[in-house]
């Protein structure tokens, strides 16, 4: 007996407005059949799974595109040419992620709502970004959602800088003299070289890291990195956005590295060996390869594989503990086309 296919529009209706965990799992499944009638590439790679939609009962069922396949193969779900594409960072020469976007009101919605689930709304900041390697590839999605949380701040004093350090802590001074609230968002290797040439104490500002050291300076864990911002800025923890290419959501931590997901996202974890050992929040933290289920991709693919380790904590909070290793070899043989 074949199941019925939900509707884009009945999918796309409930997306934002989920509440409580029975609502997800609905909806999640809902999604897992839209995706397995509509995207060849993930109903060719459940067909490898044998999850097809009558045995999947559960999420913790649902088949889980590795996410190197982002990078070897167009992930889209219905036929279309997209608006947008946006490309993950990456050495010289080597493949990058690239994330086909039908919708980007789609993405502009899932980040505003989950920026105001945990921060409030975008116009009570002000915004500085130092993103500069994010800034010169000019297809990230990390750069479209710091722009558009720029516009809708509407502050003077918000932008973007490259190298110029000795502007922006001329900006961030300026606008800790007039109270303003203020989020300074950037990758890990720029805040550190920022920290070190003018630290300062700040009142107002919530410094936000985006991960990233892609080698640029010595390797340091986390909180390595958060001791070192919170002594050079006197701030008492550093937030954390948890993102990437493949995804159109972003979880937050907002101090100690644990990170909490808005309704529309979930992080799951499996066993490195076994694809299908996939398991939920239970009463212990569980360290494993992360699953994540992020229901805005609703025109890619909403349940990824991703070659992160973490441990998953009773109340669905989550911490990252690095790559896997070998990651980059992972997932792309399972399937050729």
């Amino acid at each position: 007996m074949s199941l019925e296919i939900p509707k884009v529009e009945d999918l796309i209706r409930k997306l934002f407005t989920i509440k409580g965990e029975e609502a997800f799992r609905g909806l999640a499944l809902d999604v897992y059949r839209y995706q397995y009638r509509n995207n060849e590439l993930y109903r060719r790679y459940a067909g490898l799974t044998a999850s097809v939609p009558e045995l999947v009962k559960d999420i913790c069922d649902i088949p889980f595109l590795p996410i190197s396949f982002f990078k070897t193969h167009n992930v889209q779900t219905t036929e279309f040419s997209p608006r947008v594409i946006f490309e993950s960072s990456g050495t010289t020469g080597s493949q990058v992620s690239r994330h086909f976007v039908k919708d980007p009101s789609l993405y502009e919605t899932s980040f505003l709502k989950a920026f105001e689930a945990f921060y409030g709304p975008a116009t009570d900041y002000c915004f500085l970004a130092l993103l500069p390697s994010y800034l010169e590839r000019g297809s990230s999605s990390l750069v479209y959602m710091v722009k558009e949380l720029m516009e809708r701040s509407r502050h003077p004093l918000g932008g973007f800088f490259l190298y110029d350090l000795e502007e922006l802590a001329a900006r961030l001074a300026e606008v800790e003299r007039t109270g303003q609230k203020t989020m300074l968002i950037g990758v890990t290797y720029a805040l550190l070289d920022f920290a070190e040439q003018f630290p300062a104490a700040l009142k107002n500002t919530i410094i936000m890291e985006t991960g990233g050291m892609k080698g640029r300076q010595k390797e340091l864990v986390r909180s390595e990195v958060h001791e070192a911002l919170m002594h050079a800025f006197g701030v008492p923890s550093i937030h954390s956005e948890y993102g990437m290419t493949e995804l159109l959501s972003q979880g937050y931590s907002q101090g100690g590295g644990r990170f909490y997901a808005p309704a529309w996202m979930r992080v799951l974890v499996r066993e490195e060996d076994d694809p299908k050992s996939v398991v939920g929040p239970s009463e212990k933290p569980k360290t494993g390869a992360m699953n994540i289920i992020d229901l805005a991709n609703l025109f890619s693919c909403a349940f990824i594989a991703t070659e992160d380790l973490g441990t998953l904590h009773p109340d669905g909070g989550f911490e990252v503990l690095g790559r896997i290793d070998n990651s980059d070899v992972r997932g792309c043989s399972l399937l050729a086309v």
